[in-house]
C-alpha cells in the first residue's frame, strides 16, 4: 500500500458509512468537493468503481462493500490502540461516543458521568440521543445503552441501572366520561398516545404480562410522538393514555395529576445496560466510565 492510500481510504470509509458526501465532509472537517475528488482518485488508482452515485442516493458497490468490510475493523483497531496509549499519560484521556435514549441519558448517564467529567478533564464524552437500535460498530459509537434483552450476543454488557417498569397512565380528566380499562385488550377502545420507533419504522406495540401470559397491543389514538417527553405532556393535558416509565410519572401520580391503570399487567423488567464490542480494548479512561456507570444492585 502506498503512503497516499491511507488518507484516501479513510475518506472512502467515511463516505461509504455516511452514504453521503455532505455528512462525510462534516465528519472529517473537509469540503464535499475535496472528498469527491479523493474518492474518484482512489477509484482510478484501484481500477474499480467503489460507489454508485445518483442524484438522490449514494451506496457502495459490491467492491466498495468488500473494501469497507476490510477497512472498518482495521481502522477500528488502530483507533483503539491509539486510544490505549492514553494510559501512559499522567491523567486518563480519551473521547467516547455513546448512543442511548433520552430517558437513559437523563436518568442514568448524565447524573453518573457529570462527576467523572469534573474529576477527569481529559475525558471527552458525546451522548447521542436516539430511539433506534443502531449498529454501534458501523455508526462508530464506542458504546450503547439499551435494555438487557435488546443487545446482540457478541457484545459485553454491563448493568448500569435497576429494573425498570412501564405503566399506563392518564389524567383524571380523561376518565371523566370513560371507563377505565380492566385488561390490555380494553385499550383498543381508548384514545392512546403512540410512540414511533425508528428502528422498526412503526409505532411501539405496548407490552404486557400477567401470570405468564404475554400480550402485545397495538393501540390507536389521535396523537403520536418520537419523544417520550412530549407523550408525558400530552397525557398530563388529558389527550389520552400513555405508556411511560414509572420513574417519569411517579411525581405526577403522587400529586394526583395522573392515575395509573392495568398495574397488575406491568411487571418490572431488566433495566439499562451499557454494551460495547467484546473485542474492544478497555482503556483506563473507558474503564473509569464503565465503573462510574456500573449498577451495584438490582433494586430501585
Amino acid at each position: 500500500m502506498k503512503r497516499e492510500d491511507l488518507p484516501d481510504l479513510m475518506a472512502f470509509q467515511a463516505v461509504a458509512e455516511e452514504r453521503s458526501f455532505t455528512r462525510a465532509a462534516a465528519r472529517l472537517g473537509t469540503s464535499q468537493s475535496s472528498l469527491s475528488l479523493i474518492v474518484r482518485r482512489l477509484e482510478e488508482r484501484l481500477g474499480v468503481r467503489l460507489l454508485t452515485r445518483t442524484t438522490r442516493s449514494l451506496a457502495p458497490t459490491e467492491a466498495g462493500e468488500r473494501l469497507l468490510a476490510a477497512l472498518t475493523p482495521a481502522f477500528g483497531s488502530i483507533e483503539e490502540e491509539l486510544e490505549a496509549l492514553g494510559q501512559y499519560r499522567e491523567r486518563p484521556a480519551g473521547s467516547f461516543r455513546i448512543t442511548a435514549t433520552q430517558h437513559a441519558i437523563d436518568t442514568v448517564l448524565w447524573p453518573k458521568l457529570s462527576p467523572v467529567l469534573a474529576t477527569y478533564p481529559d475525558i471527552r464524552v458525546e451522548l447521542f440521543s436516539d430511539l433506534a437500535l443502531v449498529d454501534i460498530v458501523a455508526q462508530r459509537f464506542d458504546a450503547g445503552v439499551r435494555f438487557g434483552e435488546q443487545m446482540d450476543k457478541d457484545m459485553v454488557a454491563v448493568r448500569i441501572a435497576p429494573d425498570a417498569r412501564l405503566v399506563v397512565v392518564g389524567a383524571p380528566s380523561y376518565f371523566n366520561d370513560r371507563t377505565r380499562p380492566q385488561t390490555p385488550r380494553d385499550l383498543t377502545q381508548h384514545d392512546c398516545i403512540n410512540t414511533r420507533l425508528p428502528t422498526y419504522g412503526g409505532f411501539y406495540a405496548w407490552e404486557f404480562e400477567k401470570d405468564g401470559q404475554e400480550l402485545r397491543v397495538r393501540v390507536d389514538g389521535r396523537l403520536a410522538f418520537n419523544d417520550v417527553g412530549h407523550v408525558l405532556r400530552a397525557a398530563l393535558e388529558g389527550h389520552g393514555l400513555a405508556f411511560l416509565f414509572e420513574d417519569m410519572v411517579d411525581e405526577h401520580l403522587a400529586a394526583g395529576r395522573l392515575v395509573s391503570v392495568l398495574d397488575d399487567w406491568t411487571p418490572p423488567f431488566a433495566g439499562y445496560h451499557l454494551y460495547y464490542p467484546s473485542r474492544r480494548h478497555v482503556s483506563p479512561a473507558f474503564g473509569i466510565i464503565i465503573d462510574a456507570l456500573r449498577q451495584s444492585g438490582r433494586g430501585r
